[in-house]
């Protein structure tokens, strides 16, 4: 098929199994490119903790540049054991995600057929729903500090930065996706407006101004406790879920056990009008560097969601079909137990395309 459209992909292997999962996702978007009609330039780049450890060398500017020209980035996973816990994912992921302002967090909570979820009771047609995490704002925007360090009388302050700008976009984008999405069309704010009383008037105001405009939308509110709760007992509840940065990374990471873990849990970084990143929810798993036993399909699930951002919607539903089909033969989702090595798991989503 004659390509028409190309893509430059930013390509991070990072640490550990990262690049062994990072090397299955390329080999199916390059099978998907060649069946599906577009073409793609990869860039590798080496950042993590062995070239910081080599080198000093964290993400520098000029590297940063050349990622940003790219059309989105796809990566495998950050966190070195030797070096200590911060400095990578502050220097690389938090850099890359303020840098090139990807606002958004989008965690697709999706359970596949024969995959074990810890919910009794409960099937895939329970769980399908998404979360819309602020990316970066809040908690994590890095305001406050502390006073008297070391002392009895010290002091630490965190401070939640809200903008009206920053709440807006991302309940916009939640709007709109919930509408693409078209299945419940129900998008919920989780927050915690009885306690969190400044930032929480702040979401809520926007969220009910923002929904006049989506009239086909239904809205909802609940409390994060209540959230949490609600995806255990009933996750048929929810249709889109939209919060705030700190809530948003806890509520995920529940999303990621009920879906069956971490092997197949994806996660986007969006710019909607810029360069996006698309990453695996799982960690770097160094224990499992080189073994080829560590499951690749969140790697491959990040691919597909970044197919789908790009609006290569016929490849990215081709690929998730191709996972749903291989999930069926896998004896497990966890490292050295799938029946399977990382390689032949990426070979059989290739040949379902």
């Amino acid at each position: 098929m004659e390509s028409s459209t190309s893509y430059q992909i930013a390509v991070i292997p990072g640490d550990g199994t990262g690049p062994e999962v990072v090397r299955e996702g390329v080999k199916v978007l390059e099978a998907a490119s060649k069946n599906f009609g577009f073409s793609i330039e990869l860039e590798h780049f080496d950042l993590g903790g062995d070239r910081y450890i080599r080198t000093g060398e964290i993400l520098p500017q000029n590297e940063i540049e050349k990622i940003k020209s790219k059309t989105a980035i796809l990566l495998g996973a950050i966190g070195h054991p030797d070096v200590k816990p911060g400095i990578l994912e502050k220097g690389i992921l938090l850099n890359l995600r303020f840098t090139m302002d990807q606002y958004i967090n989008l965690r697709p909570v999706k359970l596949y057929p024969n995959i074990d979820t810890p919910l009794k009771d409960k099937g895939p047609d329970d769980i399908d729903f998404v979360v819309i995490r602020e990316n970066t704002e809040g908690l994590y925007a890095g305001a406050g500090g502390f006073l008297k360090k070391g002392t009895p009388d010290e002091i630490a302050t965190q401070e939640s930065v809200n903008t009206r700008k920053g709440v807006e976009r991302c309940i916009r984008f939640a709007f709109d996706y919930c509408r693409k999405r078209n299945k419940k069309k129900k998008l919920t704010l989780c927050g915690k407006t009885n306690v969190l009383t400044y930032a929480f008037d702040l979401w809520e105001r926007t969220f009910y101004e923002v929904a006049k405009e989506y009239p086909d939308i239904q809205t909802d509110y609940a409390h994060v406790d209540a959230t949490c709760m609600w995806m255990v007992k009933n996750p048929e509840f929810f249709d889109v879920i939209v919060t705030d940065n700190m809530f948003g990374d806890i509520i995920t990471d529940l999303g990621a056990v009920i879906q069956g873990g971490m092997g197949i849990a994806a996660g986007g970084n969006i710019n909607p009008n810029g360069v996006s990143m698309y990453e695996p929810i799982g960690g770097s798993a160094p224990k499992y560097t080189g073994m080829n036993v560590i499951n690749p399909l969140a790697a491959i699930a990040s691919v597909q969601m970044m197919l789908e951002q790009l609006g290569e919607d016929t490849a990215a539903q081709a690929v998730e079909d191709s996972i749903m089909k291989v999930v069926l033969k896998l004896q497990s989702l966890s490292a050295g137990r799938m029946g399977y090595s990382t390689t032949e798991v990426g070979d059989m989503v290739v040949s379902n395309l």
